[in-house]
């Protein structure tokens, strides 16, 4: 036997499709076949797997672990949660090697996928591929593995509450905090951590529902934010906190209802981190403002921009020995003494320790931060079989013209007005643009520039395509 899966759902970080369209339930059993064989050849026997509220999570758990136990596998079935609490769970359970979670994370109801780890490390690029290709052939080990269930959540949490050990109790006592999971996986784990936190807490949407009633559950979205933002306010709270559908990317705003995004999050990070780690390594993707990088450098680390994509940031924190890596989007991963995976729910207490051991709030630290003038993430439709020669062809002619460019994931030019990024997504045939400046005068201009080089190469930017 073998399985084709369709070409749209092999990504470069994960798989994702549209359950019943590109994606299917025998496609499932297929990645359970196809995982499970790598698992085996790389000497593991034993795997952990979760999955996220979604409506279709259930059946494609239960065809995975089909085909993981057929490819002798034993499996460990942790249930709903988090994707954090999948990768603690690999990390932190005996005789485990890999792990598996069914999720969809930010992405609409109806779209669904994998998130795959293995010995710590996630799988991503040719591994993702490689996958594909053992299905293709029938290239698949058999065996008959048992299946067993656990209940990692009390652990978890546990784990969660250690990010607080040593810091000022009574400070924290005093903190205000709205949490808004979005009726994501992250719920549950959420609710149990609040109810063992100091401080006042008002919870919203803490119930897991596939069909995300309230909003859409990712909070790079300033518009989903809007729930929170009333909460606050209303309360009168220091700050809330957002969680996307699988609860590895955070979102904030501050007492005043702004945005603290992504790369602003991981300025107040490095500034907690280094005061007891000078000289340590923060690394970020390339979309991170530039603000950030300034201030890392400033406050005595080692700034590192890095590829875009949680995959490759995690890759480069372990071979740099990072403890702090993130990007724009949300996914924050602290390594010693965490783990160095992306959990937005430990980046949350996290967060509460850091105000309260630099002494100022979330909206002071907020207050002290350029104001910068900058685009969303924009992405949209390359010509076709065009994505990566166009980034190729602006990159030469920046060159050529002695433009500061930075190539290490599309071309990032540095200008007297700022900067602008184009470069090809790893996940979809799409090209994405960000720009930055400290004036929007001075934005436009850096636009035009990206129009112009676009123009050079024979397409235009736009309409603006989800992800």
């Amino acid at each position: 036997m073998s399985h084709v899966f369709h070409p749209s759902i092999l990504r470069e970080y994960d798989i994702r499709g549209v359950f019943g369209e590109t994606l299917e339930v025998e496609d499932a059993r297929a990645v359970g076949r196809s995982f499970g064989t790598m698992v085996a050849r790389r000497g593991g026997h034993r795997v952990v797997v979760g999955r996220d509220g979604r409506t279709s999570s259930p059946l494609l758990e239960h065809a995975l672990v089909e085909g993981l136990v057929a490819s002798g596998i034993d499996v460990v079935r942790i249930g709903v949660g988090p994707t954090p609490m999948l990768y603690y769970a690999e990390a932190s359970m005996p005789e485990v090697q890999g792990g598996v979670q069914v999720t969809g994370s930010h992405n609409p109801a109806d779209h669904n996928g994998f998130k795959l780890v293995f010995e710590g490390s996630a799988l991503f690029g040719t591994d993702i591929f490689d996958l594909g290709r053992l299905a293709g052939e029938g290239d698949w080990i058999s065996g008959s593995g048992r299946v067993e269930e656990a209940d990692v959540l009390p652990g978890y949490v546990e784990r969660l509450l250690q990010g607080l050990d040593g810091v000022d109790r009574a400070a924290l006592s005093v903190l205000r905090i709205a949490w808004d999971a979005g009726n994501g996986a992250a719920g549950p784990a959420i609710e149990a951590l609040v109810a063992r936190l100091p401080g006042e807490h008002v919870l919203l949407h803490t119930i897991v529902d596939g069909h995300f009633p309230n909003h859409h559950p990712d909070p790079t979205v300033e518009a989903n934010l809007s729930d929170l933002r009333e909460a606050v306010a209303r309360g009168s709270l220091d700050f809330g906190l957002a969680f996307d559908g699988d609860g590895d990317r955070i979102g904030a705003i501050d007492s005043t209802g702004r945005v603290v995004w992504g790369d602003q999050l991981l300025a107040i990070f490095a500034e907690d981190l280094l005061r007891n780690r000078p000289g340590a390594t923060v690394i970020a993707d390339v979309k991170a403002s530039s603000a950030l990088f300034h201030r890392i450098a400033e406050l005595g680390g080692r700034p590192e921009m890095w590829k875009t994509g949680h995959s490759l940031i995690k890759s480069r924190m372990k071979q740099t020995g990072s403890p702090l890596a993130g990007e724009m989007t949300g996914h924050i991963c602290f390594g010693d003494p965490y783990y160095g995976f992306d959990d937005a729910i430990y980046a949350a207490v996290q967060l509460m320790a850091a105000t309260v051991r630099l002494g100022r709030s979330l909206t002071e630290l907020r207050d002290a931060m350029p104001e910068m003038k900058n685009t969303p993430e924009l992405r949209f439709a390359a010509p076709p079989g065009r994505r990566l020669a166009v980034v190729e062809e602006v990159l030469g002619r920046l060159r050529a013209a002695g433009a500061r460019v930075t190539d290490i994931d599309g071309a990032r030019v540095d200008t007297p007005d700022g900067w602008w990024l184009l470069r090809a997504s790893n996940t979809q045939d799409m090209l994405v643009v960000r720009a930055e400046s400290r004036s929007e005068e001075g934005l436009a201009r850096l636009l035009a520039q990206v129009d112009a080089q676009l123009a050079a190469s024979g397409c235009v930017r736009g309409p603006e395509a989800a992800h």
